[in-house]
């Protein structure tokens, strides 16, 4: 496949040109034009993503507890959380062992893209968003502009394992039937130009690169972020967006984030983010809004060699996490870090495996599903619906009946099956609810664990 290739001046000149609405183009590159863009269905029915942060910063693979280990330069360069990991690298690495020294190191002689495929497909996930290029700059896949602006090699085929790790993983990833896509960082902490010639960092370096990825890989979905020091306007992104839907190879079906510019969050783009819970810009989210929780399975993205046991969450509640975000109208973008040596660690398989394992019986709950007129009653008792069915998820099992107080019948007579048991469930609408007369079941019989799907036809 054919890579574009800017530098210099000629960048300028030609992102002019590639900007200019192009006749019979549909997207002008303002937000109004660009937020009227309709979501791909895609998306919204996928409800599980993987995303996996890997690069660099996967060698120290270190972070004081509840921080993110992949900032790792940044807190060794701030002294950050009363200096934690400067005390650490001194220590194991040495006082004069720079960050991009860690490069070479970064190996990844383990790693297997169909391996990892086929446990996100396992795992019941839909598509799977790969981090091209963090902060730190470091590219997984072959940047000529990494290279040559840093002035020393700096992606993964140039230094480090010597492989396209994002081709190899994308086409992996595809094989299996998922989407695929990648998060990209709009800036770099150190970069040579970043804060002494921002225009030139932007239009010599990260636009072009941007460009390049995007035409290699096609991807699904781009998870932009690193946005926050500019305005969209001053990133150019809105420009940038309408090259994307109006003439790059992945235009008609692409999905995009809200992370744009620092005015973006929770305003602008495709579907809007929130990072442990956290929304961006300390507002609600739209109503009827595409949206997307992003979270680590421990307290960190990357792989954090200081994270115990207690900083994971267990299956069950990863499982009651992606219930109650797909019962609010959202999707979960659950995150793997990998070792530098390429694999996944066991913990973060076991719980990928576990999930999927409760998908395989409960999926019709969850895939193409959208948000009902309550997302939930109670502590306990969530709700999502398609194609005129409503879906009753528990998170406690009941005893001897189940009463609901939000359905309410239709006139016609209910029917209620438990998901993974094939009898229907005998039921009756009283002055409470709808009461649902539970089946005699042991721990042995149950057809999961963690939570368990009521199919609820013939309510309203």
């Amino acid at each position: 496949m054919s890579v574009y290739y800017f530098s210099g001046v000629l960048a300028i000149a030609l992102l002019t040109t590639t900007f200019a609405q192009a006749e019979g183009n549909i997207y002008t590159n303002d937000w109004e034009s660009l937020d009227a863009r309709p979501m791909p269905e895609w998306f919204n029915d996928a409800k599980f993503g993987i995303f996996i942060h890997w690069g660099v910063y996967s060698v120290p693979a270190w972070g004081a507890k509840g921080t993110y280990s992949e900032w790792y330069w940044h807190a060794l360069r701030s002294n950050s959380n009363d200096g934690a990991t400067r005390k650490f690298h001194d220590r194991v690495y040495g006082k004069d062992f720079d960050y991009m020294d860690f490069a070479p190191m970064f190996t990844c002689e383990l790693f297997d893209a169909n391996e990892w495929a086929a446990l996100f497909k396992r795992s019941g996930a839909k598509y799977v968003v790969p981090t091209s290029k963090h902060h730190d700059g470091y590219c997984i896949w072959p940047s000529r502009e990494a290279s040559a602006s840093w002035g020393q090699p700096w992606n993964s085929m140039e230094v480090g394992p010597k492989r396209d790790l994002l081709g190899e993983l994308t086409k992996a990833v595809r094989e299996q039937g998922m989407k695929s896509g990648f998060y990209y960082s709009l800036y770099e902490w150190y970069h040579p130009w970043y804060r002494k010639d921002f225009e030139k960092y932007r239009d010599e370096h990260f636009i072009p690169q941007f460009k390049d990825v995007v035409t290699r890989y096609a991807p699904d979905i781009i998870f932009a972020d690193g946005e926050w020091d500019h305005p969209s306007e001053e990133w150019r992104t809105p420009e940038l967006l309408t090259w994307l839907f109006n003439e790059s190879p992945c235009k008609e079906n692409v999905v995009i984030n809200d992370r744009w510019g620092k005015e973006s969050r929770s305003n602008h783009g495709g579907y809007f983010t929130t990072e442990y819970g956290h929304v961006g810009g300390d507002k609600e989210l739209a109503e009827g809004r595409s949206w997307e929780e992003n979270r680590g399975i421990g307290a960190s993205f990357g792989y954090n060699r200081n994270e115990s046991i207690d900083e994971y969450h267990t299956t069950t509640q990863l499982v009651h996490l992606l219930i109650d975000t797909i019962s609010r109208g959202g999707n979960l973008l659950l995150d793997v870090g990998p070792t530098a040596d390429g694999r996944i660690p066991v913990i973060m398989q076991d719980r990928l495996i576990g999930i999927g394992q409760w998908l395989s019986t409960n999926g019709e709950a969850i895939y193409g599903t959208r948000r009902w007129r309550e997302a939930k009653e109670g502590d306990s008792i969530f709700y999502t619906h398609k194609e005129g069915v409503v879906y009753a998820i528990v998170t406690a099992w009941p005893k001897d009946t189940l009463v609901l107080q939000t359905p309410e019948a239709s006139d016609t007579t209910v029917q209620v099956h438990l998901l993974g048991y094939e009898q229907p469930l005998e039921c009756k609408t009283t002055e409470g609810g709808l009461e649902i007369q539970m089946p005699i079941l042991t721990p042995v019989t149950l057809p999961c664990d963690h939570a368990w799907v009521f199919k609820l036809e013939n309510v309203k």
